[in-house]
């Protein structure tokens, strides 16, 4: 981000210490007055007021900035599926990951079928480029669904045999999930 891409013209603060502002509230998840309470740590007195008005006037903009600068993800998709429960309820994670581990896209549906894998395929070809090679566990819905969604024809299809230690790339990207999820005896 630049600074000059911003007009903080009328702002009685340097561009640096909004930007760092910013950047702590929507980044680091901090509090309005956690926020005031660090740069005041730091000799700059602010209201919390002021740091709202701020995210509020920049926040989309560096958002918008950071969407354009986003990475494409890799060519190779890993996708694979988990069962959570949110409250009480259970549904089914689809994930999908490239080979260097950057979440492509997640879906949660309430069903693991055709149509859940259909509509995951779709949501992705949206917003990135058609893949060369997807890569799955043995379950039957993804080359059903990869039949019915024209965009991937050409796209090479690899199985993996799905274990609790599997060596998938798409297998190890549910840790995390699965570490929060013991964490919290279930999702809120």
């Amino acid at each position: 981000m630049t600074e000059t891409s911003y007009s903080f013209h009328g702002y009685s603060f340097p561009a640096a210490i909004i930007n760092c502002a910013v950047r702590w509230y929507h980044r680091v998840n901090l509090s309005l007055r956690d926020i005031e309470e660090l740069l005041l740590e730091r000799g700059v007195d602010v209201t919390y007021e002021s740091v709202r008005n701020w995210c509020d006037r920049f926040g989309p903009q560096f958002a918008q900035c950071a969407k354009a600068v986003r990475l494409r993800p890799g060519r190779t998709w890993h996708l694979d599926e988990l069962f959570v429960k949110l409250r009480g309820e259970p549904y089914v994670l689809w994930r999908a990951v490239d080979e260097h581990g950057m979440e492509i896209d997640v879906l949660l549906p309430k069903h693991r079928d055709k149509a859940a894998a259909k509509r995951f395929l779709r949501h992705m070809l949206r917003s990135n480029p058609v893949p060369r090679k997807i890569v799955t566990d043995q379950l039957r819905s993804y080359p059903a669904a990869k039949a019915e969604v024209p965009e991937l024809a050409g796209v090479k299809h690899v199985f993996v045999k799905a274990c609790a230690r599997g060596n998938n790339r798409a297998e190890n990207s549910h840790q995390p999930t699965r570490w929060r999820e013991r964490q919290d005896a279930g999702f809120p």
